[in-house]
C-alpha cells in the first residue's frame, strides 16, 4: 500500500511585541479625578446609608444603596486599571 506524503507543519508567526508604555501614551487627564470621585462618592454613599437611612433619597432605594455604593467603588477600581 502506498504511503501518503506527510503534511508540513504550519510555520509559527513571530509574536507581535506588546506595546510599551511610551507607545501607549499617558493617561487622559480626566481619568484620575473621575476614579477618585467614584471611590469617594461610593464610600460616602455607603456611610450616609448607615448614618441616616431615613433620608429621602436613601430611603427610596432601600437595601439597593449598598449595591449603588459598591458599584461606584467597583467602577473606580475598573478605572484604576486604565491608569498609566
Amino acid at each position: 500500500m502506498p504511503e501518503s506524503k506527510g503534511r508540513d507543519k504550519p510555520r509559527a508567526r513571530p509574536a507581535q511585541p506588546a506595546p510599551t508604555k511610551a507607545e501607549q501614551g499617558p493617561s487622559p487627564r480626566w481619568l484620575v479625578p473621575l476614579m477618585l470621585a467614584c471611590f469617594i462618592i461610593g464610600l460616602l454613599w455607603i456611610v450616609l446609608y448607615y448614618i441616616a437611612p431615613s433620608m429621602p433619597v436613601l430611603e427610596f432605594f432601600g437595601r439597593w444603596n449598598m449595591v449603588i455604593g459598591f458599584g461606584l467603588i467597583m467602577v473606580g477600581f475598573g478605572l484604576s486599571t486604565k491608569w498609566r
